[in-house]
């Protein structure tokens, strides 16, 4: 954490060594130092339940129910979603890098690690690392764009047919049954709205210019860099608004070449306090920065208007682990970026009180957004933007 913390405090001050990829958008950065996920810690010390929870608790701070039900809390992107998300053809775009885990031990659910989005709390999001499968969910099954057309057309073909035939249903069922084809026809009718939306904005989407991706790349840079052109498409042509990205899963062992390091990314947190680890892990650490660094290089890029999608957006980067040798929950790692369309300032370093909850500064996000909230999670106040 010393080489991720910046020495000085307030505006325009220097890069620490792993931040400093972050640089030429200095700007659009605020690095937020004490916050903590008070929740993460729970009544098992397990490592097994502490990465879980990590997890759980980054984008919810709500407590996860033991047992085979998993059971959580709606998550920050959901809130966010039912109030800026409803009028564009998608709600959310949860993304991932890494397939789901099997076994994450210590009572709790794999639900908990394999996805960061939780529509209730009983309903985790799955999260998809699939490039040919997000661009096909953003702008539709097909190798051009009239194919893509074609296919939406087809698609609202089928909804009017399911239309029809429940609406003749309908009148041969007893009331409780009926209760249920309503709600279903709902459901189909916003299947059906959010199609439309997306066939009018079909002819402005960018899509005709980018090749469709295909499967899955071997590779962790391109994959990673392909999923976040894909975040910023689908934002430029207002197709989702909210997206959420889980750059590696709890207790991932990937080894990223290109960083220079060879070590596996889990085995290095457990650095032993040794100074030559903890030094290599910074180097892992700062190389996840520089792709951060791209992603807001692509956001500044894009038009949005009279500004660019950076200055429209709102964007938290960071881990619910501070130190993988203690599995800490605090001080966490975080970053905002982006300036919300003016209303954030950039270029600081903010120190909030020690163990301040991450949700303190979840509930300022949800401000700034003008998404209306009394309390989010464990919130026990605002962080001062």
């Amino acid at each position: 954490m010393d080489l991720w913390t910046p020495a000085g405090e307030g505006k325009g001050i220097a890069f620490s060594e792993i931040l400093k990829p972050l640089e030429p958008h200095r700007s659009h950065v605020n690095v937020i130092s004490g916050l903590s996920l008070p929740l993460a810690y729970g009544d098992d010390a397990s490592a097994g339940a502490n990465h879980t929870r990590s997890s759980a608790c980054f984008l919810s701070a709500a407590d996860p129910a033991k047992g085979g039900q998993p059971r959580l809390g709606v998550t920050l992107d959901q809130v966010i979603a039912r109030h800026i998300g409803q009028d564009t053809p998608l709600p959310s775009l949860e993304l991932a890098i890494e397939d789901g885990s099997l076994s994450c031990g210590a009572g709790l659910s794999c639900a908990y690690r394999n996805t960061l989005s939780w529509q209730s709390e009983t309903s985790p999001l799955p999260m998809e690392n699939n490039p040919q499968v997000v661009f096909e969910r953003l702008f539709g099954d097909g190798t051009d764009d009239a194919q893509r057309r074609e296919r939406r057309q087809f698609a609202r073909s089928l909804l009017d047919a399911v239309r029809e035939d429940l609406g003749a249903l309908q009148k041969t069922l007893p009331a409780t049954d009926r209760h249920r084809v309503a709600e279903y026809m709902d459901d189909v009718r916003e299947v059906e709205r959010r199609l439309q939306r997306a066939t009018e904005r079909g002819e402005a989407t960018p899509a005709g210019d980018i090749r469709v991706p295909t499967g899955v790349p071997d590779d962790f840079d391109r994959h990673l860099k392909l999923q976040f052109d894909l975040i910023t498409l689908a934002w430029q042509a207002d197709i989702v608004r909210v997206s959420t990205l889980m750059l590696a899963k709890e207790v991932s062992n990937a080894v990223y070449p290109a960083s220079g390091v060879r070590d596996p990314f889990h085995n290095l947190s457990h650095h032993s306090n040794v100074r030559a680890n903890q030094e290599r892990f910074a180097v892992l650490n700062r190389y996840h920065v520089s792709l951060f660094a791209y992603l807001l290089d692509k956001l500044g890029k894009a038009r949005d208007g009279d500004a660019s999608l950076l200055d429209n957006s709102l964007l938290l980067y960071g881990s619910g682990i501070s130190d993988g040798n203690q599995h800490n929950h605090g001080p966490l790692p975080i970053i905002l970026a982006g300036r919300a369309g003016g209303r954030i300032a950039g270029d600081r370093h903010l120190r909030v009180a020690e163990k301040t909850p991450l949700s303190n500064l979840q509930l300022a996000m949800l401000d700034h957004l003008g998404v209306p909230a009394e309390r989010f999670g464990d919130s026990t106040g605002r962080v001062t933007l």
